[in-house]
């Protein structure tokens, strides 16, 4: 047999990992309500299904968005050929615009400066790839997305030194701890060229406040390395505090622009992972010039360029879209959190992402990353729910799990309720609930009118209330 090279044969893609195992056990036995109702139920996965219902009302209503209607088909010769690896001109403008609304218009975004690429994971590449040679290492505190030891390093041969973030802060970023980072990194003999931040934080689901970031500005800026925000889930922030970028930050205080670029996608803030559209924006001239010439090997296709362009130049189904999507989020997640506290089950506090990061550190039989492991076997095999361990984030403290909520029908998510509850009943009896409720059950009847439901959520102004009864489910239509 031919040899493959050591790149393609190494175990630099990070699989052998219980992130992507929990995976393959759902691949092998997913649940089905009807076919498969004792299969595994996949809460591995930071998708936002909540959607779909307001995006497909949409689409019908706008046929000319795609190429294969009659009503847009006449653009179908013209799309279908050759396409400038820039981008079609009315696709970056679309993407920096949409950039802009989800930051509250505090900051414009210039088309020319968005570079396509195959994904967020693409886009990730090809920044580590522009900004580090083989063996030179990037900052990144933990806990982080496993993700990044392929992302980043795979294929280009740059190390990831992680910045120890404790649950004792809240896993808050601190000057200290990015300076022990760093040092660490010298006496490895390891040149340090970056900083990556995820704002707001997979798996924490926490965003950075304006102080944070304007410390981790001046520190980069200090060291003089570059700074990488990650801000995919810009636009899942359902509560306050809202979402600061970092591309504010650096209009209020003094550093090198040519350091700051920024990973963005419409694959979690959107819910279209399947399109594959990531974006590197990047202040830095030379850096915008090389990774053009990468997104050859990631380009998005000309359809789906078409159909978003389209989709976010209108002004009013954007608004539109980014106010039902936070609304949504907040009912799910306000609904999975309390129905977790009713069994003593407590998560770390945040206002973002498709997940929580939930606290099992009391079901340990020893606080050890052993008995992390062996919990998450018995979630995975006993319980079939695909939850994801904190080892497998990097996390430096056992007992920490990141669980997705936005992936799902609303019936799924009770089947899963239901399976920790009976889990956690049998396993910890004296557990005592963090709230008093007056409901006696997680399993609420699903006979009641949607219209009940909704004004649970919402205020008599129709606006979400911080105020607002204990929810109900949400039962929002979405994929399986």
């Amino acid at each position: 047999m031919v040899s493959m090279s050591k790149i393609a044969t190494g175990n630099g893609h990070g699989e052998n990992s219980p992130y992507f195992d929990g995976w393959k056990a759902y691949e092998t036995n997913p649940f089905h309500s009807i076919d498969r109702p004792d299969g595994v139920i996949q809460m591995g996965l930071a998708e936002n299904q909540l959607c779909f219902e307001f995006i497909k009302k949409w689409l019908m209503e706008h046929p000319e968005a795609s190429l294969c209607t009659a009503e847009g088909v006449n653009r179908f010769k013209e799309t279908a050929l050759f396409q400038d690896y820039h981008g079609m001109p009315e696709f970056r403008q679309a993407v920096a615009k949409f950039m802009g609304k989800v930051r509250g218009d505090r900051v414009k975004f210039d088309p020319d400066r968005i570079v396509m690429s195959g994904g967020a994971t693409g886009a990730h590449e090809m920044v580590a790839f522009c900004l580090a040679d083989p063996g030179e290492a990037l900052l990144v505190p933990t806990p982080y997305y496993p993700g990044f030891d392929r992302d980043l390093r795979w294929r280009t041969g740059v190390e990831l030194v992680p910045v120890i973030c404790e649950s004792s802060h809240n896993f808050q970023i601190t000057r200290t701890a990015m300076e022990a980072a760093y040092e660490k990194a010298q006496e490895a003999n390891l040149k340090v060229k970056g900083l990556l931040i995820t704002n707001p934080s997979n798996p924490l689901g926490t965003i950075m406040d304006r102080e944070t970031l304007k410390s981790i500005v001046k520190f980069i800026n200090e060291k003089n390395i570059h700074l990488i925000g990650d801000e995919i889930y810009a636009a899942t922030v359902f509560k306050d505090p809202e979402f600061v970028s970092i591309s504010e930050v650096i209009q209020e205080v003094e550093c090198n622009h040519d350091l700051i670029h920024i990973v963005y996608s419409l694959s979690k803030d959107m819910g279209f992972p399947g399109f594959r559209v990531g974006i590197v924006y990047s202040y830095n001239d030379a850096v915008v010039n090389c990774a053009r010439k990468m997104s050859s090997y990631g380009l998005v296709s000309s359809q789906t360029q078409h159909l978003i362009a389209t989709m976010l130049n209108d002004d009013d189904f954007v608004h539109n879209f980014i106010m039902e999507s936070k609304e949504q989020l907040f009912k799910r997640h306000k609904y999975f959190t309390w129905s977790l506290s009713q069994v003593g089950i407590g998560s770390l506090k945040s206002n973002g992402g498709l997940f929580i990061w939930m606290d099992l550190r009391e079901l340990l039989k020893e606080k050890t990353f052993d008995a992390e492991m062996d919990l998450w076997r018995v979630i995975i095999n006993e319980v079939k729910l695909n939850v994801s361990p904190g080892s497998s984030f990097h996390c430096h403290e056992p007992g920490w799990f990141r669980v997705c909520f936005a992936n799902m029908e609303d019936n799924t998510m009770e089947v899963a309720l239901s399976r920790i509850r009976s889990f956690i009943l049998k396993n910890k009896e004296s557990i005592v609930p963090r709230k008093l409720c007056r409901r006696s059950s997680l399993k609420l009847s699903l006979s009641r009118s949607l219209s009940r439901r909704m004004d649970d959520f919402m205020s008599p102004t129709g606006i979400m209330s911080p105020h607002s009864p204990l929810p109900q489910s949400p039962l929002v239509r979405a994929r399986t």
